[in-house]
């Protein structure tokens, strides 16, 4: 029965989304239980490809990726795809009418990591859109379930959260992503002489978007507020953890909060949410 085959494929994405992932798990897991498995099926999807062009070193990134995007062209073609994350993923875009749009948005920023390893504010902006913002409107698209109105209202809020996410990412991995794979998201920083002052124009950048994005999870419908917060509040902290970290010390090291104060982070924030007070 295709059931059983559908329900192995949620088991799928959900094993990739922990492996990759335990603050996002956790989120997924204050969210109400009927979007659980679509939102593993968004994060199973853009973990494999974000994979192939972050880690898959001793394989041509190109024809995988080449490969990816057909098998996801087919699997939304035929309603179904033996890959069980990529059928997982298009049972959510299809169940939820996630534009195909945001998909190819997102695949065409995957392509940039491939061959672009400089950015200027255009392409910058250009990469940040199809890398985060939009994975954020599909997980929105999910949420609102099919309320058109208020999708639009909350579109550009979720497209904050999504770009201050990927900054502090960047931030984060300033030392993979320039010493490892010779790339530099950030504009018109020399990274040689990466300083305090180039370090706190970000940091507003960021800064901005956590607040701008803050007023949108407050509007979210109750069943998806929690679980968004607590990915806003990990990510609060963690950037108020490398704010903290001078600019030279980024370069040599990347900032995480252990597992452990993830959990206590989850208990902060489920009582924040509890008592209105985000």
């Amino acid at each position: 029965m295709k059931e059983i085959f559908d329900n192995v494929s949620g088991f799928c994405s959900k094993a990739v989304t922990k492996a990759y992932s335990t603050s996002f798990s956790m989120g997924i897991k204050l969210l109400d239980k009927k979007f659980h498995t679509p939102i593993y099926g968004i994060y199973g999807f853009v973990r494999l490809a974000d994979e192939i062009v972050d880690s898959f070193h001793d394989y041509n990134k190109a024809n995988l990726l080449k490969r990816f995007k057909k098998d996801t062209y087919k699997a939304f073609e035929d309603g179904i795809s033996l890959n069980p994350i990529l059928n997982e993923f298009q049972r959510t875009v299809n169940k939820y009418k996630i534009d195909f749009e945001l998909v190819e948005t997102f695949l065409n920023s995957m392509e940039m990591d491939l061959g672009q390893t400089e950015y200027d504010p255009d392409s910058y902006n250009l990469y940040i859109l199809g890398s985060a913002e939009v994975v954020g409107l599909m997980c929105l698209k999910v949420f609102c379930e099919g309320d058109a109105k208020q999708y639009e209202i909350l579109k550009p809020y979720a497209m904050k959260l999504g770009s201050a996410f990927q900054k502090v990412n960047f931030l984060r991995d300033l030392k993979a992503d320039y010493n490892i794979l010779g790339r530099t998201y950030f504009p018109n920083v020399n990274f040689e002489k990466f300083s305090q002052e180039d370090k706190f124009i970000i940091q507003k950048e960021i800064e901005a978007e956590f607040d701008e994005a803050l007023v949108g999870i407050k509007m979210l419908p109750s069943t998806s507020r929690r679980g968004v917060y607590l990915a806003y509040y990990y990510y609060k902290k963690l950037y108020l953890k490398i704010k903290k970290t001078p600019a030279n010390q980024l370069m040599n090291t990347r900032i995480r909060i252990p597992n452990f104060n993830k959990v206590g982070l989850t208990f902060k924030s489920l009582i924040r949410t509890q008592l209105g007070i985000l």
